[in-house]
């Protein structure tokens, strides 16, 4: 027959608040880490919605600025990407302001923008392969920025 571990009867007065365990939890060198990353995240939220901006605007206005490298699966009109990133590098560029301005729907707004970069430069690495993998690159880092701060937890 095996031992079963005795349950505990609940007190009747108001249940003590834990003390915080020693090595578990954000220190505040993390923390200040992450609200230093969302910050940074912030600024490159926003700039990467002007440059996406930019690009777009030359991809509407000349057909002729960008050549595809080679033969790529996924073929969409230099029209329709300019449309893409025109709306995508607007909608980045606003809500990176309002993470700078510490609004709290920004961030999960940012991760979603952010992840919808990331798919939009790979499907456009045959016009820019450098640049688009660079671009990755910083959406990362945003959505980890974004994702691991957390704004109750700073000291």
């Amino acid at each position: 027959m095996t031992q079963q571990p005795h349950a505990t009867q609940p007190s009747a007065g108001p249940t003590p608040t834990p003390t915080p365990v020693p090595g578990h939890g954000p220190t505040p060198t993390e923390t200040a880490w992450a609200a230093g990353g969302v910050v940074f995240a912030g600024v490159l939220m926003l700039m990467n919605g002007i440059l996406a901006i930019f690009q777009g605007i030359s991809l509407l206005a000349d057909d002729d600025v960008w050549a595809r490298v080679g033969d790529y699966v996924y073929k969409i009109n230099l029209t329709g990407w300019g449309v893409i990133l025109l709306c995508l590098g607007a909608l980045a560029a606003v809500t990176g302001a309002f993470i700078l301005r510490g609004a709290a729907w920004a961030r999960m707004t940012g991760i979603f923008l952010a992840s919808l970069s990331m798919l939009a430069q790979f499907l456009f690495l045959p016009y820019a392969p450098v640049w688009s993998v660079i671009m990755i690159g910083i959406d990362f880092f945003v959505i980890w920025a974004l994702a691991v701060y957390r704004p109750d937890m700073r000291g």
